[in-house]
């Protein structure tokens, strides 16, 4: 039986991730009424917090914070609802077979000291090396909360979007026009060559690049997801990642709390089953058993091949809108594994414990050839025998994630890909755990004596737990042809669809993944100048 809710809405966002929350936020605060439908009993998406065990609170996915826009954090006074994060020092650990390692350290002087132990040369280059990232993020990074210019371009005012896009270009050196035009195409290997000589310094940077990609770092395009993760800030320092107090979790619950204050409502447990469409434009949504909410506008926060062609009845779309959507590369190649632990690892390169290693991001990858061959494995749909790794430990800066004298430990790796050329993902998933802390017991030989609970989330788990299609963790690859005015595709980049009042706010749209809340503003944004000019 169909109940239509008596409760009138200017909008209806789908989806209680962290940018449906960012757009409900904005919204509210302009003064519209907004409802925002989680199909789980929490908000967050992939930016969650649970005690999958009793006493252990884990960041199921999404387990880091730098890409949170400043903007996002001081518009919607996020420390007032409970954001804090504690920049990572260090920064970086990795372990070598030969029994030597590398870290980061916030202090320059001492990473530069880490550094000459493998090269001195490359300890010269590397100041020069981070001062051109910054200079291309800060090219950039205005581009993430601007709307792109519609492509191709249809009508006069399209040519003036371009000629501002350009002037934006106003004043940048030629070397560094030069520099951002390669690192869009570049792979990050050729990057990095072109820079250092140590492969160890080399693929210590080059795990940004890989980091949900479908591609290894000889994969042209790997260049600019390694200055994508450079965009970041942790309490107003650039380049600095960090751990947030209660886990990824409290990000959402923080934007939650922003949005409820503004005057949004925000319900779980509340699973879209359709959008409502009238006479070729959005008028609600039919919610799972039966209840309709109505709204003139309806923004997503799924990923395009759910909004599209799950939640809009068949017929509705054209063909070639649709066949755009179909397009989109969706299947993601990264698997996380949780762990409850009774001690930390001790590793052989460095055994004390508690250490500053345990404090970093800790990698598991000798090389770049290492990696390369792990994405090897994944390209002809075989889950990587030997598996590139990213460890961290959360309780070292937030003990109350754990119980007193125990710890959690994420597990983020590559590469798990999606579709299998043999078995399936239910049948090969402990299979593969297990030889992931075969890798790990390699460098740590107490791991496995020190689990006490373990959780492994395949690109299938991520897909069926959080909606994301082919558990792609950023709602489609980050690939130069899936960017910027061609995200989700051309001629849609700008946050409207061919339905009318229909909008995308995830992450399938610019400037896409991450924990950024960019899409979410843009949206947003998008939405309150369509609702100036219809009156």
């Amino acid at each position: 039986m169909v109940s239509v809710s008596s409760t009138p809405y200017d909008v209806i966002i789908i989806g209680g991730g962290h940018n449906g929350l960012v757009a409900a936020a904005y919204l509210a605060r302009a003064g519209l009424e907004a409802v925002v439908l989680e199909r789980r009993e929490l908000v967050g998406g992939c930016a969650v917090t649970e005690e999958l065990w009793p006493g252990f609170k884990v960041s199921t996915a999404a387990y880091l914070s730098s890409l949170l826009q400043e903007r996002i954090i001081r518009d919607l006074d996020l420390p007032r609802f409970g954001y804090r994060v504690d920049a990572k020092n260090p920064s970086f650990f990795s372990p070598f077979p030969d029994g030597r390692c590398l870290y980061f350290w916030e202090d320059e002087r001492k990473t530069l000291e880490q550094i000459a132990q493998f090269s001195r040369k490359d300890a010269e280059r590397f100041p020069q090396y981070e001062a051109q990232l910054d200079r291309l993020a800060r090219i950039v990074e205005p581009l993430l909360l601007t709307t792109p210019p519609n492509f191709p371009p249809s009508r006069a005012g399209d040519v003036i979007d371009y000629l501002k896009l350009m002037n934006r270009f106003r004043g940048v050196a030629r070397k560094d026009l030069v520099a951002l035009a390669r690192i869009f195409t570049q792979s990050a290997a050729d990057f990095l060559d072109e820079w250092f000589e140590s492969e160890e310094l080399k693929v210590t940077l080059a795990t940004d690049a890989v980091i949900g990609a479908n591609g290894g770092p000889r994969s042209p395009g790997t260049a600019y997801i390694l200055l994508h993760h450079c965009m970041g800030s942790v309490a107003g320092k650039r380049g600095l990642w960090g751990f947030v107090r209660g886990g990824m979790g409290a990000v959402s619950e923080a934007l939650a709390g922003a949005a409820r204050s503004a005057g949004a409502t925000v319900r779980t447990s509340a699973a879209v089953e359709r959008i409502i469409v009238r006479d070729g434009a959005a008028a609600g949504v039919a919610l799972q058993g039966g209840e309709e909410l109505r709204a003139r506008v309806v923004a997503s926060n799924l990923d395009p091949h759910l909004t599209f062609l799950e939640l809009v009845e068949p017929g509705i779309l054209d063909d070639e809108f649709t066949a755009a959507i179909r397009r989109i590369r969706t299947e993601g190649t990264s698997c996380k594994i949780n762990l409850a632990l009774s001690g930390l690892p001790e590793f052989r390169a460095r055994p004390e414990t508690p250490g500053p290693h345990h404090r970093a991001t800790m990698h598991i990858c000798p090389s770049i050839n290492y990696i390369e061959r792990a994405w090897d494995d994944a390209k002809y749909g075989r889950p990587s025998t030997r598996p590139m790794l990213e460890l961290t430990v959360p309780t070292m800066y937030d003990s109350s994630l754990a119980p007193e004298g125990r710890h959690v430990m994420g597990i983020f790796l590559q590469y798990a890909p999606y579709t299998l050329a043999e078995n399936d993902w239910d049948q090969l998933r402990e299979p593969f755990a297990e030889r992931v802390m075969d890798v790990i017991e390699e460098y740590a030989p107490n791991i496995r004596s020190i689990v006490m609970h373990r959780q492994t989330l395949t690109p299938l788990d991520m897909e069926r737990r959080f909606g994301i299609t082919g558990g792609n963790i950023f709602h489609g690859e980050m690939s130069l042809d899936q960017m910027f005015f061609l995200r989700p595709a051309a001629g849609w980049a700008r946050y409207r669809t061919p339905v009318r009042g229909l909008y995308l706010c995830g992450s399938g749209a610019h400037p896409g993944g991450g924990v950024m809340g960019a899409p979410g503003y843009n949206a947003a944004r998008e939405i309150l100048r369509d609702q100036r000019r219809s009156r």
